[in-house]
């Protein structure tokens, strides 16, 4: 008997590990559910430990293990309590075979330890094969040593020490193994195997490795009927074209559909796409993100966020909605815009004429500290470098206000290079609180340098009301005058000079004697109530005031104060 024990020993573990390792994980293999936390890495003799502490103890099995067939048949005066059996060995219990060279046969207890070309039959669907086993038939578990190979069907795992306990269905290794099927190789340090199920667990530097990409965990589940990872642990997806971060979720390893939790992160070429909760479609090249989404472009340092965000890699698209804001910062001063519809689009991708479109749709707002718009709609092309403002557009630099049914600004390295205020353009600058240096035109062309109007040209019907200043910034007074065409010079955001062609014969008030309403242009407006206050403020859209909604310019040519007083009278 003590020889006995001393060969039960040399194989190590029991029916004990099992259950040790079922109250571990919580049953989560055969409930099919995922691990929620990772524990400290078991050896074989804490498991038996933890199996006496919480699992009930099998009853002993009803059925003996019977010897088959063998060559030869006989006793060893060291171990009286077996008979050895040498030569084409066959075991049975109950409907499973074993087969050995040769074994110790301990037929009081029902077991036996059997060496070389060991294999286990149960039905035509497992197969077990060793170069040493104990088999105890009555905790009926199986351990198998050296060269250990388990098929279940198109299921292989290998390894060098395994446990199979054949009331629950499951092996177990704790040494490091492989696992293989028809689609994945999976290696760890720890893992288990359920051939009924078709559900494994690994622990501890698991690597699946599949033909289109590798996944990395510390702790992964994996069904080799279904082919889905189960992800409980910080996991690493790496492909030829991205990389996959995530802690918890599922990802199918022959559709490559993927639906991660737990702000996991997809990287492409350069974009990554978070979320609370994220899907991706890798044979399509498609990405969701649900809550909190973030999509950062590193290389041209620009994001897009929102509630909901939606990504394909391969036609270079993306759209987010639901509080949704681009932000660039590729000049250190972000600038935020906000729409109620993001997106992005790429044209002739992979040529050398490739460009893409932004566009944001309803009730655009964006915010930079040195210049603000609203509009109902934008496009911003690579293309020509361009961002087009439509309908109702008013763009703002520092005191400056841009106004005009449509406004096109042309960007030079992310900043403003000029911009064309198209229709019923107006330009206001603040002065004061009731003094306002105004013009309008049919359009407009505003320059800037160091993102600062430095210079401005008016084109067609230009009216103008001004405050000339002298050298120390005293007011002279109100010049109203008209032109064909007008061009205004700027410094420190301050008029330097005015050059009108032809040459207007306007009116100089002086400050005291400025009549009543011609200080304002017949289509001015401040609309200092809309502009965004901050990168929050852009979430809240305000309405233009009815009196101050952009009406048709209907009206002719405006006659200024006294231009007939030196017109000779006709008799």
């Amino acid at each position: 008997m003590q020889k006995q024990k001393s060969k039960r020993n040399i194989f190590g573990g029991h029916r004990m590990l099992l259950a040790g390792i079922l109250c571990l994980f919580g049953f989560c293999l055969l409930a099919q559910k995922p691990v929620q936390s990772r524990v400290k890495k078991p050896s074989e003799d804490t498991t038996k430990v933890r199996k006496r502490e919480a699992t009930p103890q099998k009853q002993p099995a009803k059925s003996k293990v019977y010897l088959i067939h063998s060559d030869l048949l006989r006793k060893d005066s060291r171990n009286p309590d077996a008979q050895v059996v040498v030569g084409n060995v066959v075991f049975r219990h109950d409907s499973v075979y074993m087969y050995c060279d040769s074994a110790y046969y301990y037929d009081k207890i029902s077991s036996f330890e059997a060496f070389s070309n060991v294999k286990m039959n149960q039905g035509d669907t497992l197969f077990l094969y060793g170069d040493r086993l104990y088999y105890d038939g009555n905790t009926q578990i199986a351990e198998v040593r050296m060269n250990v190979r388990m098929e279940n069907r198109n299921t292989t795992l290998l390894t060098d020490s395994l446990n199979y306990d054949r009331v629950y269905n499951l092996g177990y290794f704790f040494d490091g193994g492989t696992l293989m099927d028809e689609q994945n190789v999976l290696t760890s340090e720890w893992g288990e195997y359920n051939p009924g199920t078709k559900q494994s667990v690994f622990n501890y530097n698991v690597k699946l490795v599949n033909p289109q990409f590798t996944l990395t965990s510390d702790t992964l589940e994996y069904n080799t009927a279904s082919k889905v990872a189960n992800i409980v642990g910080p996991s690493d997806i790496l492909s030829d074209n991205n990389h996959i971060y995530s802690e918890r979720g599922t990802y199918n390893t022959m559709t490559g559909k993927a639906y991660l939790l737990d702000r996991s992160v997809l990287t492409n070429e350069g974009k990554q796409l978070t979320g609370d909760s994220l899907f991706y479609d890798r044979n399509e090249g498609l990405g969701e993100a649900f809550r909190n989404m973030v999509l950062t472009d590193t290389i041209n340092k620009n994001m897009m966020t929102g509630e909901y965000g939606f990504y394909n890699e391969k036609r270079g698209y993306a759209f987010a909605t639901d509080k949704a804001v681009a932000i660039d910062y590729s000049q250190g001063d972000s600038l935020f815009l906000h729409g109620d519809t993001l997106l992005m689009e790429t044209f002739h991708l992979d040529t050398d004429s490739m460009f893409r479109e932004m566009r944001a749709f309803h009730k655009v707002r964006f915010y930079r500290t040195d210049v603000q718009g609203v509009a109902d709609s934008l496009v911003f092309s690579s293309k020509d470098s361009c961002l087009t403002m439509y309908r109702d557009p008013i763009l703002w630099n520092e005191s400056q206000q841009l106004v005009g049914e449509k406004i096109c600004i042309y960007m030079n390295d992310s900043t403003i290079d000029w911009a064309h205020i198209i229709n019923q353009a107006l330009s206001v600058e603040q002065l004061d609180t009731t003094k306002y240096n105004q013009v309008t035109g049919k359009e407009m062309k505003a320059y800037f340098r160091d993102r600062q109007m430095y210079k401005t040209e008016v084109i067609g019907s230009v009216r103008v009301v001004y405050y000339p200043m002298d050298s120390d910034s005293t007011l002279i007074g109100m010049n109203v005058s008209e032109t064909s065409k007008l061009d205004i010079y700027l410094e420190n955001q301050k008029l330097e000079k005015m050059v009108m062609s032809p040459k207007s014969n306007g009116t100089l008030y002086p400050i005291t004697q400025i009549p009543s309403g011609t200080d304002k242009l017949q289509n001015f407006v401040w609309f200092d109530y809309i502009r965004p206050l901050n990168k929050e403020d852009i979430f809240n859209w305000r309405s233009k005031k009815v009196e101050d909604q952009l009406k048709k310019n209907v009206r002719g040519p405006v006659e200024l104060p006294n231009q007939h007083l030196f017109e000779t009278k006709k008799e």
